[in-house]
């Protein structure tokens, strides 16, 4: 590749990460390059297995709306194919018996769906999508520690075996492109001041939420026709509970709270706190159903995003994405579609037959591709009690923009309208612009907080 990512004299690209930010990437990539290498640090499991790459892997996984439109871009027939594995569908409302803001919210009919299995099989079907490729191959059981190039141009990575610390024990990897698909952890910004580049400037916005999770068998319950339950936390509440479908009776129980006051990892305790919440019905639940699996703890929920985008010493040649370019606080839901919304904005930016494809103009591409998800997660999290981080500081638009969203919050919960478009920008399936559509705003505006269920709606609205 020349100094632009375009086709022109593509020969090589690197992605550091074989997680499904990493993964589509690649696919992306191998449609401009003569060929892609992966480079991973776990080995991939041959099954949709876990893998300790992915500390997060356990625990409660979403695949929302906008992340399906993307995979069947980049994958056709994905959500298909994922749907015969067996992956559960959640139609919101209709299934789900959540409480927000308060209120309980109305079953009403469903106006979009999401997938709640296993992130690990969701990540073995990329995974034998994109590597069925013959122009992609990976390297395996092996750190990236480092780059090769300097501050003008990126020209490959430094690696290592897994398990040994010798400086002596690298090798390079030449590449014409370097993707930095590692994740939160990316320890991309000290390898570019190593070659004299500039480390980008870090937004961190960190409410100190942890949760923990284990699998149960639900028990027999006539009561109820709902496949989930979700208590979200806010400022005045701050525990949450959340209860989705993995198949074959299973479900993965996840329990959320800040700071000083975190989900225990024991089995006793972790049963214990789901009485916090504001409403005894997940806990009701837990002591019907049957656990079958130790309960699993997780910490790191900061949000996190790296500004490559801004002016400094940044080297033609080098591109991050996924987590590794913006980490949200995973209670939203919305790292796996960010992935496949990336790599599509990806795909664009390097076809787009307008514009030359610099490492700038592309990597900006990236970052827009996570604004709204940002947008939603920082903006929700910064108003937490506690929250810290150089990215809280109020804005100009907060105060106009956070009366409106208050009165839409008080009515999503009751009217189909509000929520369904709520939802759609939540999914990541709308821009945000929905929330003031002609339609919604006035519902918003003049209409009344409509009336909700007092008590947890067990069935759905006929």
């Amino acid at each position: 590749m020349a100094d632009d990512l375009g086709h022109r004299g593509a020969r090589h690209a690197v992605v550091i990460g074989g997680s499904l930010a990493g993964l589509l990437a690649a696919r992306v990539l191998s449609e401009h390059a003569e060929r892609v290498t992966v480079v991973e640090r776990d080995r991939f499991p041959e099954g949709p297995d876990a893998r300790p790459g992915v500390p997060q892997g356990r625990h409660t996984h979403v695949l929302i709306e906008g992340g399906q439109k993307a995979l069947d871009e980049l994958l056709p027939g994905f959500m298909d194919e994922l749907t015969a594995l067996g992956s559960p569908q959640v139609g919101m409302p209709a299934d789900m018996v959540q409480w927000q803001n308060g209120q309980w919210f109305r079953r009403t009919a469903a106006t979009t769906v999401i997938h709640t299995g296993a992130r690990a099989q969701l990540e073995w079907l990329v995974r034998t999508r994109v590597l069925a490729d013959p122009r992609i191959q990976t390297v395996e059981g092996t750190e990236t520690v480092g780059l090769i190039g300097d501050s003008s141009r990126v020209r490959g990575v430094l690696l290592r075996e897994r398990g040994t610390d010798s400086a002596k024990e690298t090798r390079t990897l030449e590449a014409d492109l370097v993707v930095d698909a590692s994740g939160r952890g990316s320890h991309a910004p000290d390898w570019l001041a190593a070659i004299g580049a500039e480390a980008p400037h870090e937004e961190v916005i960190d409410t100190g939420l942890g949760y923990s999770t284990r699998v149960y068998r639900a028990a027999e319950d006539g009561e109820s026709d709902a496949l989930g339950f979700n208590i979200v936390p806010n400022p005045d509440q701050v525990y949450g509970g959340v209860v989705v479908p993995l198949g074959g009776g299973r479900h993965l129980v996840t329990l959320s709270g800040l700071r000083d006051d975190l989900p225990p990892t024991d089995e006793a305790g972790f049963e214990e706190y789901a009485k916090r919440l504001p409403h005894p019905l997940v806990s009701e639940w837990l002591a019907r159903a049957e656990p079958e699996s130790s309960v699993f703890g997780f910490r790191k929920t900061a949000n996190v995003r790296r500004r490559y985008d801004r002016p400094g010493r940044r080297p033609a040649g080098f591109l991050a994405t996924g987590d590794a370019l913006c980490a949200f606080n995973p209670v939203y839901g919305q790292g796996m579609a960010v992935a496949a919304m990336s790599a599509v904005a990806l795909r664009r930016a390097l076809a787009d037959p307008r514009r030359t494809p610099t490492t700038g103009r592309v990597q900006k591409a990236l970052l827009d591709a996570s604004q709204q998800a940002w947008d939603i997660s920082a903006g929700a999290d910064k108003k937490m009690p506690g929250a810290t981080g150089n990215g809280i500081a109020a804005r100009a638009t907060d105060k106009p923009v956070g009366w409106y969203l208050r009165r839409l919050q008080q009515r999503y919960a009751g009217d189909p309208l509000i929520g369904a478009a709520f939802r759609s920008v939540l999914t990541l399936s709308a821009p945000m612009t929905a929330l003031f559509a002609p339609a919604v705003a006035r519902a918003v505006l003049f209409g009344p907080v409509p009336e909700t269920p007092a008590e947890p709606p067990m069935r759905r609205e006929a």
